[in-house]
Order: structure tokens, then sequence, then C-alpha cells
């Protein structure tokens, strides 16, 4: 469990309040071509504090005009941008992340307000963002580079060369930190970007999109790099993934709204890059250590509110150690400390909006009624007004179950007992998702057998999910198309060009003589 920050409530509310004053003031705008602007309609949305649902800002809510005026200043500064050496793009990515961990409280005690997430969480958000900056930074120098491919006649070489404006959309869930991770290799590459953040929590949107654009100007860069739309996803969203300026699209968020994406942007022959759904399994075998199981497990679905794509939702645990291993989780699950998102000792927060909240609490109904024990939880927590739910495990569950089937995304684990290594994996690949699998075994030839055969595209053995930045990470099946991480993403970002040079010695074919 990471460290909780050294701090009271009283204090931590009061900082964040701060933050909290400058969007409380007006409408939150856009930024369009460096300058703070709201909506060419004057439409306006409001956000919640989803520790009481009541109001927390108005947002400026764009439209196709304001989504239009986004595009055409990201593609004149493409123009420019694409042009900026490697070295260069690495210095602005470095000065961005200094900048990002100058404001890290801020963006701390945003997020958490904003979402609902426990500061013990959220507190290295900004660190981690400012990681995925200087990360990429340090490969923009190379990001075009190529290969030599000689063959008898001819040498070959290839370069990448960015493919244009880009279309970033994101979730709710860890807006700041997914930002990042998808913005940041796009301006490596020298890509320009339009970022339509998710809705319900739009705010550190804003802080990032402030950073970036004053460090790209302060260093020379054009207005326009960064630009950014809030809105809805029927408009907002739709009117980006539509508009021909932009090239590629990518979307961290729900598989059907993946799926709405990709027709969207199908009339342009836009590129996609999508970070769906997860039904995640984590499988403990008899003969795994069990006591460092049970914390992965535990962390993998309660931490950040089980609001992750990567969380370990379902628990397979093999029948010998099935009641036991239950049993002690459930007796951590009703320990697990559930409280305002800004008390350092918080472990399961406020979800992030009621409509959301309802939702995960109608899974506790269908459990019991397709014959699954509530072992914990399924209630609301704490009374009042705002969305906390009670950190619920379901036990002596079948696959078949809707507990089983479909993303709750929220702090529910759903236990399945399975009998042998094929009945693991057979249970494991019985979902429409795929994006990560954990095992936990000391049997090494068992290890590498079902990561093998699981339909994921990550896999981690007697771990829990610690990203390593230059591996692929993304899903398979209905999780998700294409891979982020290390060079993977610049196979997003950037179209690939071979260039062949004859040695002028090889018979050119003549015809018509």
């Amino acid at each position: 469990m990471p460290d909780a920050p050294a701090n009271n409530l009283d204090a931590t509310q009061e900082r964040a309040s701060g933050y909290l004053k400058r969007f409380r003031g007006g409408v939150v705008p856009h930024l369009i071509a460096g300058q703070r602007t709201l909506s060419t309609s004057g439409a306006t949305f409001d956000t919640i504090d989803p520790v009481t649902n009541d109001r927390q800002c108005a947002v400026a809510s764009g439209d196709a005009a304001d989504i239009d005026m986004a595009c055409n200043a990201a593609a004149e500064a493409f123009k420019t941008w694409r042009n900026v050496s490697g070295a260069k793009r690495r210095e602005i990515l470095h000065a961005i992340a200094d900048a990002i961990e100058a404001r890290s409280d801020e963006i701390a005690l945003v997020e958490s307000s904003d979402t609902g997430q426990p500061i013990r969480y959220m507190a290295k958000a900004a660190l981690r963002g400012a990681e995925n900056f200087r990360f990429y930074a340090d490969r923009a120098p190379g990001a075009a580079d190529g290969q030599s491919l000689p063959d008898s006649d001819h040498i070959n070489y290839t370069m990448r060369q960015p493919i244009g404006p880009i279309g970033v959309i994101t979730p709710w869930n860890t807006p700041f930190m997914l930002s990042t991770w998808k913005i940041a290799p796009a301006l490596a590459a020298g890509c320009t970007v339009v970022h339509k953040p998710a809705e319900w929590s739009p705010l550190s949107a804003v802080i990032l999109t402030e950073i970036m654009d004053q460090v790209i100007q302060r260093h020379g860069g054009p207005a326009g790099v960064v630009n950014l739309v809030h809105g809805m996803g029927e408009r907002a969203g739709k009117s980006l993934t539509e508009h021909p300026e932009i090239k590629a699209v990518a979307f961290v968020g729900e598989t059907t709204t993946g799926s709405h994406i990709m027709r969207q942007g199908a009339a342009t022959l836009k590129r996609v890059h999508f970070e769906l759904g997860g039904k995640n399994p984590v499988i403990v075998f008899d003969d795994a250590d069990q006591d460092r199981a049970l914390d992965a497990v535990l962390f993998m679905i309660y931490s950040l509110n089980g609001e992750r794509c990567t969380s370990s939702s379902r628990a397979l645990v093999q029948e010998g150690i099935y009641r036991d291993f239950a049993a002690k989780a459930a007796k951590r699950v009703a320990n697990l400390k559930v409280g305002h998102p800004l008390d350092p000792a918080t472990e399961i927060g406020p979800l992030i909006h009621p409509r959301h909240a309802e939702k995960v609490l109608s899974y506790p109904g269908l459990a019991r009624e397709a014959g699954a024990t509530v072992a914990v939880g399924g209630e609301r927590a704490l009374g009042g007004k705002g969305n906390y739910v009670q950190p619920t495990l379901f036990t002596e569950a079948r696959n078949d179950m809707r507990i089983a089937q479909e993303e709750i995304f929220g702090p529910v684990l759903t236990m399945i007992p399975f009998k042998d290594e094929a009945d693991a994996v057979r249970i494991s690949n019985d979902v429409r998702y795929g994006l990560t699998g954990y095992i936990w075994t000391r049997d090494v030839g068992r290890a590498h057998r079902i990561a093998r055969d699981l339909d994921a595209g990550m896999i981690w053995v007697n771990s829990e999910n610690v990203r390593h930045l230059p591996t692929p990470f993304g899903g398979v099946k209905q999780s998700g198309i294409g891979r982020d991480g290390g060079d993977y993403s610049f196979d997003f970002y950037m179209e690939t060009k071979n260039i062949a040079i004859a040695y002028d010695g090889h018979k050119i074919p003549r015809i018509g003589l």
C-alpha cells in the first residue's frame, strides 16, 4: 500500500479548496490556439463533488464549432511543430515534466476532489505523469529513426514521420496520468493534439494543458500544439473523431464507446488506438504464496475505488484452498476504510458519479438472483449524499453469471473456484475482454504455459500490475487495439516511410521496343 501523506484532513481540505477556487469562480474554459475561450454557443455543463453530489463548477460545453477551431489550430501548429528537432522537443518535454512536478500538490488535490479517488493514490499521480514526459522526452531525438535494409541492387532505408494532429479522448477514473500517457509520446513524435477529457472529471486536464502550452510557447513553439475542448461525447467527442484534420484518435474508456469512435472515424480512415474495458482474471493456484497473492488480489481490485481497467475483478482460486482464501479475503475486505478522499487514511473513496454508483450497486441483487453469495458489502456506505459504496466480495460464483462477465468498474470482487490448470484457462478466457491476466504459482512451467494460453495483452506472474514504461501496454478482443509504451507508441503516432536507392547496376525491364 502506498504511504499516506503526512497531513490531516482539515489542512488537506483547506489546500484543496484553495486550488479549486479558480474553477468555481466562473466557467472553466477551453484552451484553443493558446487562448482561453468559452463555447461559441455559450453552453455549459456542471460537474459535481463526489463526496456530496453538490455542484462543483460550471464548464464550457463544446460542440462542432469549438472542435473545428481547435482542430484547425492543431493543423496550423503542426506545420511548425513537426519540424522542431528531436533534441529541442526533448528539452521542452523535460521542462513540462519539471512544471508538472512543481504543481504536483495542486494536481493531486484537484484530481482527488474531482474524481473521488483517495489522496493516497492521487498523491503520486503528478509524479507518474512527469515520469511519462521524461521517458518520452529522452526518446524524442530518436523518434524518426529507421532501419537500413540493403539488398543486392538497392539500399533501402526507413524513417518515421509524425502522422499529424491527434485527437485524444481520456476517461474519468485517473485522468491526469492517462492523459500524459497519451499526449507525451504524441508530442515527442512531432504531432499536435486536441484533447477532449471526460466530462465527469475535466479539471486536471485544464492544469495539464496550461502547463504544456506555457512551456511550449516559452521555448519558442507555436500556439495550438496542444488544445483542450470540454464537452459531451455525443457532441464534442463525435465532432473530434469525425474531423478531417485529425489523423488518428487515441481513446481510453468503455468498449461500446470505442466501437462508436471506430465507426465515426471510418469516413476519414482515421487510425485508432483503443484502451478499453477488462474483466481480468487473477489465478491463484494451491502452490502459490497465498499471503502475497491475497495482498495483490485485494490491491488490484480495491485500490483506486476499483475504477481501473486493469483491476483483477475475477479471482479464480483453486478448489483446495478456495474456502480458506475466501475467508481471509472477506476479513480483509470488511476492514477496508471507506472515507473522504482527502483523508490520508482512506482506502476507498466515493465513486465518481451517482449514475455510476447506482450501476455498481445493481450487481449485489444480480449476484443473489444467480446463486452467488454476497460475502461482504453490497450496500451504500457512510450514508449521506455522496457516492460511497461498501467494498464488496461475491463468493461461490460461476463464470456464466453477469457478475463474472460484465465490467462493474467498482470496488467489487467476484471469486470463482477452479479445478485444475485447464479449467483455470477455460474460465479466464470465457469473457469478451482480454486486457490483463495475473498468475500466482510457484510452478515455473505452469506459469509459462498459462501466460501463453491466456487471451490477454499483458500478463503478470506472482505480481500485481507494475508498469515498466518500455514494455507494450494494451489488450486483445474487446479490450482494445494497439499498444502503448516504449517505441510501440511511435508506431501509432508516426508513419513509417521506406526509401529505395538503386546502385545503378540492376537490369530494368524494357517494353514497347
